[in-house]
């Protein structure tokens, strides 16, 4: 909570950081990295040189700035980003540094519109929101019974190709211990050191179902767009990495984590490399419950494009109630909720996992149809816009 006396400025500073936000970011990030270029090994710079950390910190910020007395609106947002934090390794002594950056982005940006009263009062607003990310991430650190960028060395036992652009990667500890557990829908963030000496972590999702001697993840390759570059860690993991090599991964989080225990129906929509969580998922519900009713949506561009056939073609075959249906663009068009099959709208939580686009359109889709927004989760892969 702010003081009253700072409450003021924050409130009269909502639409300036709306109109001026990623201008603020893009500043505050080449700053940061320019007095402590290390930092680059802790930021995914994938996202930097796209623009999407940078839109992903102006909303967070604006939404802060917003919703600065409802903990109620903030909490999950709060505790995704602590989740990832954690899994990055970010430490206490990180928050001044960012403080200090931001507020001198701030009054770089707005010149005398930034005050000294404005500067303050936005640097006790950030010292409250870093402290609740501290304690959280403390907190977090010893449920995990895991320090700060600590990571675990685990050798490939295989390589799948799932599809024209993803590959699964099975991985056992090098140390002969058991696995983390974790559970369907985490991610663990995987951290390459280039050639050149850089290091970059990134996050991919465990693809497969709890298990004590070995993890997956699924890898896709992130091609080059019109104004982005190619994923460096992606195409470097597809084309470096086989059954042999050492990975270092961190343990898991994630907030995502879709009901396996329960007896009631789930529904488990996905579109692209957003079908990894699902599948953890449904493998695990197959394993400890395989007559629960499921109903299991993705959308992928075409039959090429379509990940993880194996494993719902093996989830079939002893899962009775399971109904699938999958979207290709190139064929039906894009998913759409009046295709989907019938459920108990009250009854069953649905999942949502895939590019912003699909989630934003099921999302509103589904809340059309019926479905109460409690019964909706999703996971946000990369920077969350907070546009849902």
């Amino acid at each position: 909570m702010i003081s009253a006396t700072a409450r003021p400025y924050i409130d009269a500073s909502v639409p300036v950081l709306k109109e001026h936000g990623v201008t603020i970011t893009t500043t505050f990030y080449r700053n940061l990295f320019a007095e402590y270029p290390e930092l680059t090994n802790v930021f995914n710079m994938g996202n930097q040189a796209n623009g999407a950390q940078q839109q992903s910190l102006a909303a967070a910020v604006f939404a802060y700035a917003s919703n600065i007395d409802n903990p109620t609106a903030l909490g999950p947002v709060i505790n995704r980003i602590v989740h990832k934090h954690v899994s990055l390794g970010v430490k206490p002594e990180h928050y001044p540094i960012v403080g200090r950056h931001l507020l001198g982005a701030i009054q770089q940006t707005l010149g005398e519109a930034a005050t000294p009263a404005l500067l303050e009062a936005w640097g006790e607003a950030y010292q409250s929101l870093a402290n609740l990310f501290i304690e959280a991430e403390r907190a977090l650190y010893a449920q995990s019974g895991t320090d700060a960028g600590a990571t675990r060395a685990m050798q490939v036992i295989s390589v799948q190709r799932e599809s024209a652009d993803i590959a699964s990667i099975t991985l056992q500890p090098t140390d002969g211990q058991p696995v983390p557990a974790f559970k369907p829908g985490q991610y663990v963030s995987c951290t390459v050191t280039f050639d050149d000496g850089r290091r970059q972590p990134r996050q991919y999702s465990l693809s497969d179902a709890p298990d004590a001697r070995q993890i997956r993840i699924s890898v896709k390759r992130e091609g080059a767009g019109a104004t982005t570059p190619a994923g460096q860690v992606s195409n470097w993991i597809h084309e470096n990495v086989t059954a042999g090599s050492v990975l270092q991964l961190s343990h898991p989080f994630g907030d995502f984590t879709p009901d396996t225990a329960s007896s009631k129906p789930i529904v488990l929509l996905s579109a692209g490399v957003g079908i990894t969580p699902m599948i953890a998922t449904l493998n695990e519900i197959a394993r400890v419950n395989p007559l629960r009713e499921v109903i299991f949506g993705h959308a992928a561009r075409s039959a090429e494009h379509h990940a993880h056939q194996s494993d719902l073609a093996a989830a079939q075959a002893v899962m009775p109630n399971l109904k699938t249906v999958t979207f290709y663009e190139s064929e039906q068009g894009r998913m759409q909720t009046s295709a989907l099959p019938e459920w108990a709208r009250d009854e069953a939580n649905v999942y949502l996992c895939g590019p912003a686009g699909f989630m934003s359109a099921q999302w509103q889709g589904l809340l059309e149809a019926g479905v109460p927004a409690a019964r909706l989760h999703r996971e946000v892969f990369g920077p969350d816009l907070l546009n849902i």
